[in-house]
């Protein structure tokens, strides 16, 4: 196999095949002709802004030159941070994360270079450009794997958000690696942290790491609250995490309150919704236009709890109040409407003027709230959640075709996210009511769980494969 030609090598064949001379080839991309002249001769570095000129000169297209750049001008070189750092955020911009890889790799034998791949790590962070930050952060936890320092807890922080997705499986994977580096984090992170990993084991309903997470983020957030009300009146300069202070306090409460829904103990929830809504037991005085605001959904969410829980503890003439509340609060009806039909099956209750298509036009969505946008994860699990409970509600009213279709979509649903608890209750639920099913929908069904069996013979193929061909960078 004949090596790959270097940059210079591509210009000079470049030059050859069309004629032109330097001072033309000069004109067309705006690299000086002396310039030229010494890169053809290999006695000047380029440097980035000079490669993508030239690419746009020869009239190839973003980043074709650029292997050949890591190859000949990069790799054989020792290490220069002046040329490494625009390669690295052109590779990220380009999305070429083989080339971004092929250098990181090669920086990680060079210590020195750790905090600036971080610095660019957290820079590509900002900018939204996830999946070149990855390579960059594993790459900084792999070299400070036997480190205690915050900036492996941050890297593996960004790492679990950014692998974070429709897989549920993937989900617990990625909570379960990062729990450990929690406590190292910064205060200004450390908050966020708790609640994301707390949301995660929400939408995998693993209640007792939900309330283990949920415990932390009420004493973590407590004691810096109390600290922050002491040192109001001074001008202190000092990282903050994302939200109000009071907003983690509050949401630790609420949490709590869905652990003890989870278990059943309504009478202890409505207790935590007193909590996150009367802000009295906490002695505050005043709150400023942010923690009004927080105060304010943390309100609304506890009326609408408040009522839930009474509802699901039996109370079922509530339900005219719950479902009125659902109506003025759109971005609730999903998981209220699972509720409201998790209630009606459990008690047998007629909520038919509830589905009717006027009322409730139940899309999956984003949902957001004065707070922001809502945990993808759990927003999935919820809406799998009520289709599945629709489902049954009709296949219940002896509605079959409905609630097959209902079923089916929710069996969907659940394989797109790998949501595996909901696959088997989906799963359990036709094969209770097989008989009352169509030929077509047990044909359907037939075909979706073919699927999943092949899904689950490709996974453990992944798996062997990713076991034996391990290196370095895998995220263990």
């Amino acid at each position: 196999m004949e090596p790959e030609p270097t940059v210079s090598q591509q210009l000079k064949d470049y030059l050859s095949v069309t004629g032109m001379t330097l001072k033309q080839f000069s004109d067309i991309c705006g690299i000086n002709a002396g310039t030229l002249s010494a890169m053809l001769n290999e006695q000047r570095r380029i440097s980035m802004h000079n490669l993508d000129r030239l690419t746009r000169g020869m009239g190839l297209a973003e980043g074709s030159l650029y292997e050949a750049y890591l190859k000949g001008c990069l790799l054989n070189s020792p290490p220069d941070w002046r040329r490494m750092g625009p390669f690295i955020h052109r590779c990220a911009e380009l999305g070429k994360l083989d080339c971004l890889e092929r250098l990181v790799h090669a920086l990680a034998d060079h210590l020195a270079y750790i905090p600036l791949l971080f610095d660019m790590a957290e820079l590509l962070w900002n900018e939204g450009k996830m999946d070149a930050a990855a390579v960059l952060y594993l790459c900084v936890a792999q070299c400070e794997k036997y480190q205690h320092s915050e900036r492996l807890a941050l890297s593996r922080y960004r790492l679990f958000t950014i692998e974070l997705g429709n897989d549920q499986e993937s989900n617990l994977r990625a909570a379960a690696w990062f729990e450990e580096y929690v406590d190292r984090l910064d205060e200004s992170n450390q908050l966020d942290a708790l609640k994301d990993l707390a949301d995660v084991y929400a939408s995998l309903h693993r209640w007792d790491r939900v309330q283990f997470f949920a415990e932390k983020l009420e004493h973590k957030s407590l004691i810096q609250y109390r600290h922050r009300l002491k040192r109001k009146r001074k001008e202190a300069v000092e990282d903050r995490p994302s939200r109000e202070l009071l907003f983690y306090l509050l949401y630790a409460y609420l949490l709590m309150a869905n652990v003890c829904d989870a278990y059943q103990e309504y009478d202890k929830a409505l207790q935590y919704v007193n909590f996150y809504s009367n802000m009295e037991h906490l002695g505050v005085v005043e709150l400023s236009e942010a923690e009004q605001q927080v105060v304010q959904q943390f309100q609304k969410w506890g009326k609408g709890n408040a009522c839930l829980y009474r509802l699901m503890s039996g109370e079922v003439e509530v339900l005219a109040n719950y479902a009125e509340y659902v109506v003025h609060h759109a971005e609730e009806r999903i998981p209220a409407m699972y509720r409201i039909l998790q209630a009606a099956n459990r008690f047998g209750l007629n909520v038919d003027h509830l589905l009717e298509p006027r009322r409730m036009n139940l899309l999956f969505e984003k949902r957001s709230s004065l707070l922001g946008i809502y945990n993808a994860q759990i927003v999935a699990n919820h809406y799998i959640r009520y289709i599945s409970e629709l489902a049954l509600y009709h296949l219940r009213a002896q509605r079959y075709e409905t609630g097959f279709r209902y079923l089916l979509e929710g069996l969907e649903w659940a394989m797109r996210y790998n949501h595996e608890s909901m696959l088997i209750q989906c799963v359990r639920l036709f094969e209770q009511y097989r008989q009352e099913a169509s030929e077509s929908r047990r044909e359907q069904y037939k075909n979706l769980i073919c699927g999943v069996k092949k899904d689950e013979e490709t996974k453990l193929l992944v798996d062997e494969r990713v076991q034996l061909g391990s290196s370095c960078w895998t995220a263990g």
